[in-house]
């Protein structure tokens, strides 16, 4: 980075609108101990991440890929150059800028073998992915996992997680990507215009990252010590009337040690990238209206500086 240049271009938030995105000149953030700043080379959207009260004014999007510009004091074991790739927390200025601060200890190497735009297609949904089966469900291999919107940002690595770790899955997705989700792993597609509880039963784990009527719907496809992990809300503590199951809900965390594992497994070519669409940082406010629309399967991502 040119010493001389103390300023970066950033996207700002003022509402829930996404018309009300604005391009502004902002100092560039200085990295914090045990901080790095990243140069950023792709960010993505996330569902509904206009909508938080608390984001208002904000630098959205938290899904990042880029290159180290420079390290705070303890930063140890990284250097500029290196690139990086992570979730920068919810409570901190997002990546729709040319620069980003984030604690080292949230981010992780790039996987090798893909291009910044594919890697900041990760970060998020894979997380949450992990955190679900892993943390919340303590998923076994054999047991079986209902995933709703297996083509999501989030559905489609639950449906790559899950299988890679030997479970059994059945997805829900429209009938157009339903070969789309089983070439993730997917056993079973279902189309989510039909009624998923009239043919699936006794299953493990439901992943619900819809919430809403999706969720009620839910509880009679769970055998008994199952359990229904919520991304998208707190799920109705009266669990459709059963008392033999559980469920959890959480927000995802970052978490450098995870994106390693995760790394590992997409180099392996074990886990794939989803990328929806593309769009430019300046064209911010029509790739949130791809989010809301219909579009192709995965994440819309943002390419902030091309290298």
């Amino acid at each position: 980075m040119n010493d001389a240049v103390r300023s970066m271009r950033a996207m700002r938030a003022w509402s829930s609108d996404p018309a009300s995105l604005t391009s502004e000149s902002v100092p560039i953030p200085d990295p914090a101990p045990g901080e790095l700043l990243v140069e950023v080379r792709a960010t993505a959207i996330t569902a509904n991440e206009l909508t938080w009260p608390e984001s208002w004014p904000a630098i959205p999007c938290h899904d990042l890929s880029g290159v180290v510009a420079a390290t705070g004091p303890g930063a140890d074991g990284w250097r500029p150059g290196d690139e990086v790739y992570g979730l920068v927390g919810f409570d901190r200025p997002g990546a729709a800028a040319e620069y980003v601060t984030a604690p080292a200890a949230d981010l992780a190497r790039k996987p090798a073998s893909v291009d910044h735009l594919s890697a900041a297609a990760i970060p998020l949904g894979a997380l949450t992915a992990w955190q679900a089966l892993h943390e919340h469900a303590k998923l076994a291999p054999g047991q079986h996992v209902l995933v709703h919107g297996g083509a999501g940002g989030v559905g489609a690595y639950v449906t790559q997680l899950a299988a890679q770790h030997g479970a059994r899955v059945t997805a829900t997705a429209s009938a157009r990507d339903r070969d789309f989700v089983r070439g993730l792993g997917a056993d079973e597609v279902l189309d989510y215009s039909g009624r998923f509880e009239d043919q699936v039963r006794d299953v493990d784990m439901v992943v619900d990252p819809v919430g809403g009527a999706t969720t009620a719907r839910s509880w009679p496809v769970l055998r008994s010590g199952g359990i229904l992990v919520d991304i998208a809300e707190e799920p109705d503590q009266a669990k459709g009337g059963r008392d033999d199951v559980r469920s959890v809900y959480f927000v995802v965390e970052p978490d450098g040690g995870q994106l390693r594992e995760l790394a590992s497994l997409v180099d392996k070519g074990q886990l794939r990238p989803v990328v929806s669409t593309v769009f430019g940082l300046s064209d911010l406010a029509e790739a949130f209206g791809a989010q809301r629309g219909s579009r192709p399967p995965g994440k819309v991502i943002i390419n902030v500086s091309p290298a």
